[in-house]
């Protein structure tokens, strides 16, 4: 016999013999569902129950995992064979609904299998079955197995919370209920994985009931919380820059700086930039940078732990927008008669500048010719009338307007090129090369119309026109183009001479024994300034020598306001710098030996 059928025959024996009340039933159980912000299957549901009027419970909210205000519905089958069909039931639950998504229905249930699922598109996935049962014949208890999770220590702790999830089943009537108990507390109505944060031994307790009333034994699970470390890494940050850019990759008037900072562990408290050297500043919104030339923006973000990324570091270059074309002229030299016809030949020499984005292309033709790149002055030697056009185009694409000379050329003259030779002086190593500096000396001759103009382009620089010996200081290998054109027009063959240049060797090492502490520390007073090598080997703690002698605090202090106001002079120390040093001297208590000045060797170190 049933308990349920056992409770009604009680209650009637009762009711004869005038002990108890007649009253309305109550529903003989609840079965209740949950939803979260899965699309495939509810958060929990039964798998049995017992046949009668029944309290259906369909929860879908933030308490039961909820977080994105997901509707979902709780739908009986009443159509499929094989299922009961005699329960009509659509319960549609959102968390933001007047019921913050928890709704209650009665039904009657009858003995059989029930199918239910969600009707929202999309959720078809979340779909189930329980069995109804009376109880009959099943004397067997739950089977209910639990399982911790974490991360463990070496010697098995759980670092920080631990994780315990439970799992009954029943092959008879059904598991009706699943229940816990941890370190001693009530017993609490299991739905979803128990999560033990608190730091100490815990020990759970757990048990499950099927539909026909039999309980399992007790089952335990016990482990140990201890505090983790915290966050101790640093968050990650990035750069990016944005803007119209011209053919080499500069940007147009405007380059815009983003920040991106992400933490996986606390979260990112704040990012700072810093642009071209200036102070470290909160950034808040992308960084618009107008200033025309290189910049270089360094950044760094420190999360609410504490960690501070390494600087990361972006450079570009800003270049204000051409809209100007150049500028271009040109001139006819030659030897001319007393009608100012050119005798034997006509050089016309083209000349363009642009203060914006810089030439890019020069041309010319010569009567109806074709356009051709000008790259070095032009001869015409044909007799007769003739008209060169030239034009010029900047980089940004600007063309200038077509400008023309006119000339006549008449047979005759000088028509012999200049000679031009190149001299490179200065002092040589025993490779042949030249230590520091190289000066570059060129010498034309022209023995009919005289030497009109020298020019010479430096390695991939433009042709300048030569008035003194050019010197050459930059560190490599080079090679120096020359060329000479007289005054007739007559232009020479380029000619070519090649040398190295290396660095100077270093002076030798005033402080051997250098201080190389990282930043200058006085009697114990760290001025936060870095620790620099002057130059010659000494660093500002060497120079500052506050292991000398000296006659009294204040001599000591007088020797460090002379030595830092000779670096600052020389410009080897800012004079903040300078101040933070000074103050640091002050507030140490270095002074009042025997010696009345400083050693003279660290006079001779600066």
């Amino acid at each position: 016999m049933s308990p349920r059928l056992i409770a009604v025959l009680l209650t009637a024996f009762l009711a004869v013999l005038g002990l108890a009340t007649p009253a309305v039933a109550a529903p003989v159980q609840t079965l209740t569902w949950t939803g979260n912000n899965s699309t495939t299957e509810y958060a929990s549901a039964p798998t049995g129950a017992l046949p009668g009027e029944t309290t259906i419970v369909f929860e879908n909210s933030e308490a039961t995992g909820n977080t994105t205000g997901m509707s979902h519905t709780l739908t009986f089958d009443t159509s499929t064979p094989g299922y009961n069909h005699d329960v009509s039931l659509n319960i549609l639950a959102n968390p933001f609904d007047p019921q913050n998504g928890r709704h209650e229905a009665v039904v009657t249930l009858t003995p059989g299998k029930y199918r239910y699922f969600c009707t929202i598109p999309g959720h078809t996935a979340m779909v189930g079955e329980f069995v109804v049962s009376d109880g009959g014949g099943d004397t067997t208890a739950p089977v209910v197995t639990a399982a911790v999770a974490g991360d463990r220590d070496s010697s098995g702790n759980y670092i920080e919370s631990a994780t315990v999830s439970l799992s009954a089943t029943d092959a008879g009537s059904g598991v009706a209920s699943v229940e816990y108990q941890l370190d001693g507390g009530t017993w609490t109505t299991y739905s979803a994985p128990v999560v033990v944060s608190a730091v100490g031994m815990h020990m759970l307790h757990y048990r499950a009931t099927d539909v026909a009333g039999n309980t399992s034994e007790e089952g335990m699970a016990h482990f140990t919380i201890v505090e983790g470390q915290g966050d101790t890494t640093p968050p990650t940050v990035t750069a990016s820059i944005a803007g119209d850019k011209d053919s080499s990759g500069n940007y147009l008037d405007v380059a815009t700086v983003t920040l991106t900072a992400t933490d996986a562990d606390s979260e990112v408290r704040s990012v700072e930039y810093q642009l071209d050297g200036g102070a470290w500043t909160p950034y808040s919104a992308p960084v618009a940078v107008t200033g025309a030339g290189e910049h270089m923006v360094h950044f760094r973000a420190t999360d609410a732990a504490g960690n501070t990324s390494p600087e990361g570091m972006s450079h570009f270059t800003v270049v204000k927008r051409d809209t100007t074309a150049p500028a271009v002229s040109a001139s006819v030299a030659g030897t001319q008669d007393e009608d100012g016809n050119y005798v034997g030949k006509a050089v016309v020499t083209v000349t363009a500048s642009d203060t914006g984005s810089g030439v890019a292309a020069v041309e010319y033709k010569v009567d109806s010719g074709a356009w051709t790149a000008y790259a070095a002055p032009v001869p015409v030697t044909a007799p007769g009338a003739h008209t060169v056009g030239y034009r010029a185009r900047d980089v940004a694409g600007n063309a200038s307007a077509e400008g023309s000379v006119s000339f006549t050329v008449v047979a005759g003259g000088d028509t012999t090129a200049p000679s031009v030779t190149m001299q490179v002086t200065g002092k040589q190593d025993g490779s042949w090369n030249y230590v520091g500096s190289a000066s570059v000396t060129l010498t034309a001759t022209d023995a009919e119309s005289g030497v009109a103009l020298v020019e010479y382009k430096v390695d991939s620089a433009a042709w300048a026109r030569y008035t003194a010996p050019v010197v050459v200081s930059a560190l490599g290998a080079h090679t120096v183009r020359f060329r000479a054109a007289d005054v007739a027009g007559n232009v020479s063959a380029e000619g070519t001479g090649a040398f190295t240049v290396v660095a100077a060797a270093p002076p030798p090492d005033a402080c051997p024994d250098s201080d190389t502490r990282d930043t200058v520390v006085i009697g114990g007073i760290d001025s936060q300034v870095e620790n620099i090598d002057i130059g010659n080997g000494c660093t500002l703690n060497d120079v500052i020598d506050e292991d000398a002698e000296y006659a009294s605090h204040d001599r000591f202090v007088q020797h460090v306001k002379a030595v830092t106001q000779e670096l600052v002079t020389n410009g080897v120390l800012s004079s903040g710098d300078r101040n933070r040093i000074v103050t640091a001297a002050i507030e140490s208590d270095i002074g009042g030996g025997t010696a009345v000045v400083a050693r003279p060797e660290m006079k001779k170190r600066l």
